[in-house]
């Protein structure tokens, strides 16, 4: 069963931010004891070259027209997945916290809505380490924002993000990202449980190895009465270019040929076995289905 719930809030306008008042939507797929919501941390304002910078003059110019890409920035949504089933409650990442872009760092908000607070989480399972995803670890102290979870990341993405030569290999326009992970990482080291390909990090969740976008970057299938779920984190990361042209290289993704590859691999499993998906950046909540279309794929959103 799928509901939805809108909330206005009241967001800072600044130069990048959308306007002033912002309705946030929470969408909730409940499946026996099983209960999954996303939960706004508020969205990005990114350069469309960002994403599109591979891709050929004319194809960018469709998806424009196409998905009412208009000016200059996209502005994709960030969705947090909550996972609740009566005795656990986990989140799959954290979000960008407050250093990161002044139009995310929402999700203290969002989980107010719900009746929760950071105190509630029992576990944080990463899908990997950009900010928007891990940057909402610490609180203004540099002390873990939610205090009673067991947190838990990809061996390999951790390994990555705490080398210190990351910093000097990961190029000059993400340096800040190797920095930010360091730092953050280094408070939750000695606690945190490293995960690999199919291990699970609470019962009823596996992970799955979805790399390229990030070396290590992991998505979680969710076991459920009306079948398996799969957070797919960023190894899908937009509605329009991943979909239409999933095997094109994306300036977004950390080795595009790599991620490249993963994303058709995955676009090619979900359709086929018309699996659920949750994307980080993906529209009207991000919970939907793959759905061939023609040589290419679309997402369709839960109705």
């Amino acid at each position: 069963m799928l509901t939805r719930r809108h909330f206005i809030l009241s967001a800072t306008a600044s130069c990048l931010s959308l306007p002033a008042w912002r309705t946030w939507a929470t969408t909730t797929l409940k499946a026996g004891n099983i209960t999954l919501d996303t939960v706004s941390d508020g969205n990005l304002v990114l350069p469309q070259g960002f994403i599109f910078s591979e891709l050929p003059a004319a194809d960018v110019e469709r998806l424009k027209k196409e998905f009412d890409l208009a000016g200059d920035t996209l502005a994709p949504p960030c969705n947090v997945t909550l996972l609740r089933d009566g005795t656990n409650t986990v989140l799959f990442d954290v979000g960008a916290g407050q250093d990161f872009q002044s139009t995310a760092g929402k999700l203290p908000e969002a989980l107010g809505t719900l009746g929760l607070s950071v105190e509630d989480v029992t576990h944080v399972v990463f899908t990997h380490g950009h900010p928007d995803h891990l940057w909402g670890l610490l609180d203004e102290f540099d002390e873990p924002l939610f205090p009673n979870a067991s947190f838990l990341m990809g061996e390999q993405e951790f390994a990555y993000w705490t080398n210190p030569d990351t910093v000097n290999s990961i190029g000059a326009e993400r340096s800040t990202f190797a920095v930010g992970a360091a730092r953050r990482l280094a408070v939750i080291a000695d606690s945190i449980k490293l995960l690999g390909n199919d291990d699970k990090p609470v019962d009823g969740v596996t992970a799955r190895l979805t790399p390229g976008h990030t070396p290590g970057h992991l998505a979680f299938e969710i076991d459920t009465p009306e079948g398996p779920v799969l957070v797919v984190g960023d190894a899908i990361g937009n509605h329009h270019m991943a979909f239409a042209y999933p095997g094109s290289l994306s300036g977004s993704d950390q080795d595009p040929a790599l991620a490249a590859k993963t994303r058709l691999a995955l676009m090619d499993q979900l359709a086929s076995a018309n699996t659920r998906l949750i994307g980080f950046h993906l529209p009207e909540g991000g919970i939907g289905r793959v759905v061939r279309d023609g040589a290419a794929y679309r997402f369709a959103p839960q109705a």
